[in-house]
């Protein structure tokens, strides 16, 4: 009977440390990667670092992929429409999941912040990101959020600047 007892601890000794890699988690070294292209995203420094060579945007579509450096060059563009911006430092989540499939994805939901150029309006959005690793490296990205209420400022702006132009021409 002892043997018999001291046998089963042992098994369960041994099946305790049989640990598996997280599948969730709020804390790993590519959300860590994350939070700092968000950081370098905020302080207007367009590092595309993370990225794998292969990797490829989707920002708010599932057509015409972005190359990393392309993905600087579409937020170096949209800046010229703001006189501030950035991802507020508040109320960030931040999750790591390993699929069924074993891909490694960072997912993270954030409220961005911009005040016009223009008209120095303020627009705050929330905005879901989500990342998929591969050794280390971004091979992945995919952003959603709703635009709709930029787009009507910028459209709104538009039309007074022509309507402004109009006026001169009389």
């Amino acid at each position: 009977m002892r043997k018999l007892l001291l046998f089963g601890l042992a098994i369960i000794t041994l099946a305790s440390c049989n640990t598996k890699p997280a599948r969730y988690t709020q804390n790993s070294p590519e959300i860590d990667v994350v939070k700092k292209h968000m950081a370098n995203y905020n302080s207007k420094n367009y590092d595309t670092s993370i990225y794998a060579d292969s990797s490829k945007t989707f920002l708010n579509t599932k057509k015409n992929a972005m190359t990393p450096s392309e993905a600087m060059e579409y937020h170096k563009q949209t800046d010229a429409n703001y006189s501030s911006r950035g991802f507020k430092a508040e109320d960030q989540e931040y999750e790591m999941v390993v699929t069924d499939d074993g891909e490694t994805w960072v997912n993270c939901w954030l409220d961005w912040k911009g005040t016009l150029a223009g008209t120095g309006q303020e627009i705050e959005i929330p905005v879901h990101l989500t990342y998929r690793f591969v050794e280390g490296k971004v091979v992945r990205e995919l952003g959603y959020w709703n635009p709709t209420e930029i787009v009507l400022a910028l459209q709104k702006i538009e039309a007074q600047k022509n309507s402004s132009e109009e006026e001169e021409k009389l």
